[in-house]
């Protein structure tokens, strides 16, 4: 990964897990995304009743997509972004699976530290 992405995923996951309870939800949204994809994974944080830790996950996981996709820069809202601006361009969603994918395992990992 170029410009040290790695990195970028790393702080991002750093940043979600506040104690390791939060290990479950990471874990299951990491499942989803990796079983039906990015809008999915969005759309199955929305859902969720655990919506202090759901909001931060959204939160944080589409302002690193934001910083790292030129597409969605400006974009304001994670369903819509995907839709409208990275539904038609396969390069830019297999790298947004990817980045989230890393954070989230990174996630997981911050989660299991606590």
């Amino acid at each position: 990964m170029e410009n040290n992405l790695d990195l970028k995923c790393a702080e991002c996951g750093s940043k979600i897990p506040q104690s390791n309870k939060d290990e479950t939800l990471i874990t299951k949204s990491l499942g989803v995304l990796q079983e039906d994809g990015v809008y999915a994974f969005f759309l199955y944080l929305a859902s969720r009743g655990e919506k202090e830790l759901a909001e931060r996950i959204i939160e944080q996981t589409f302002s690193l997509l934001k910083n790292q996709i030129t597409s969605i820069k400006d974009a304001g809202e994670p369903l819509s972004a995907i839709r409208e601006k990275l539904a038609d361009n396969l390069d830019s969603l297999l790298l947004a699976k990817q980045l989230l994918e890393r954070t989230l395992v990174y996630a997981r990992y911050h989660a299991k530290a606590l």
